[in-house]
Parts: C-alpha cells; sequence; structure tokens
C-alpha cells in the first residue's frame, strides 16, 4: 500500500515508518524536520506542516491510508477535512490510553492513575476520540497505547484489547514504540478494526 505516516519522525512514527517500510509499503513520511525521518527504500520524507490543511491534502493525495503519530494539540478536525480533501477514506490514530477503562470501568483519567500534570494532553487525546466517534465518512481507528508507553525492544509478543487497560502479572501495562508499530502495520493490512478503537500491552 502508500500510506502517508504524520508526526514521522518522533519515536512512535519513526517506528511506525521502518515497520511498513520493512513489509514493502510505499510511505510518505511527513513531518516538521524531515531529516529526522528514518531513511529506507520506499520512504519519501516529506517536510510539512498538518496544520496547513489544503498543504497536507496534496501531500497525501494518492495514498490508501493515512496513519498519524501526532500529538493532540492538532485537531481530529484538521486531519479529517484534509484527508477529505484528498479522496483518502481511512485514518489510523496513534492515541492515547487515558480513555481506556480500568477494572471498575472507570475512564484513567478519572483515577489516581493518571497525573495531574499528565491530564491536559490526555484530555486532548479523550476530545480527539469522542471527535472520531462522530465521523461518518472517514474509516477511522483509534489504536490506544499501554499506559507505559515506551523506548524497548522489537519482541513481536504482545496482546490486544479493546476498551479497558490491559497489564501483565505484575499490573504493568507497557508496550514498546517497536511492537506497537508491528500492531499498527498489522491493522493496517488486516483492516481488523473500523471506527472502533483497540489497544495493546504486553
Amino acid at each position: 500500500m502508500k500510506v502517508a505516516v504524520l508526526g514521522a519522525s518522533g519515536r512512535a512514527g519513526s517506528e511506525i515508518v521502518k515497520e511498513l517500510a520493512s513489509r514493502g509499503h510505499q510511505v510518505v513520511a511527513i513531518a516538521r524536520h524531515p531529516d529526522n525521518i528514518p531513511t529506507s527504500d520506499g520512504v519519501v520524507a516529506v517536510a510539512g506542516d498538518v496544520l496547513d490543511v489544503e498543504k497536507l491534502a496534496k501531500q497525501i493525495a494518492g495514498c490508501d491510508a493515512a496513519i498519524s503519530a501526532l500529538t493532540f494539540d492538532v485537531p481530529a478536525s484538521t486531519l479529517l477535512d484534509a484527508l477529505r480533501r484528498a479522496a483518502v477514506g481511512r485514518l489510523l490514530v496513534t492515541g492515547g490510553a487515558a480513555s481506556l477503562k480500568d477494572d471498575h470501568d472507570r475512564r484513567l483519567i478519572d483515577t489516581d492513575a493518571m497525573p495531574e500534570n499528565w491530564k491536559p494532553i490526555a484530555q486532548a487525546g479523550i476530545d480527539f476520540f469522542y471527535a472520531l466517534k462522530e465521523e461518518k465518512e472517514i474509516d477511522w481507528v483509534f489504536f490506544s497505547p499501554a499506559f507505559n508507553f515506551v523506548a524497548g525492544p522489537r519482541t513481536g509478543k504482545f496482546r490486544l484489547g479493546a476498551e479497558h487497560l490491559l497489564k501483565d502479572e505484575t499490573g504493568d501495562s507497557r508496550i514498546s514504540f517497536a511492537d506497537y508499530a508491528i500492531a499498527m502495520a498489522d491493522e493496517l493490512e488486516s483492516h481488523a478494526h473500523s471506527r472502533e478503537r483497540f489497544t495493546i500491552a504486553y
């Protein structure tokens, strides 16, 4: 497939770019600083400002899907507008964990597990997710990582879930950027989810 990756120079985005390229996909890798995008066969690094909807639409036109690894200071409406203009019908979003539920069906943002200083960006992620849930045209998916989203090895071993936070036997909720990228590429290829959220952890 031909896939646009937005935020391609970040920790999650760069791993997604590498994973897609390793599988033979064509990647339009968009970032403000394209020099930081991983280089590989099939990867075209593009300087872009995702808040410039018209320019972004031109950059992603002709892609089969777009994957967002952006922070949530970019509104969902901005990305959805660009996809519509570009006639790209599919959006996969690197989500957040704050709206996942704990064992008592409480959102993490509403529990003591969420540090106060994390809550503004966490709420922005929740707002993004809720905005997607109103979208009826673009085929979207919101892929929430584990609570601890960290640098680490590519193991290929992880579990997938839906609305509840996944934890290991010690109570830790963790996933590496590299293993997250595997699952994101799997989702792109399998299209197992449509207009819904899923999650991942070890």
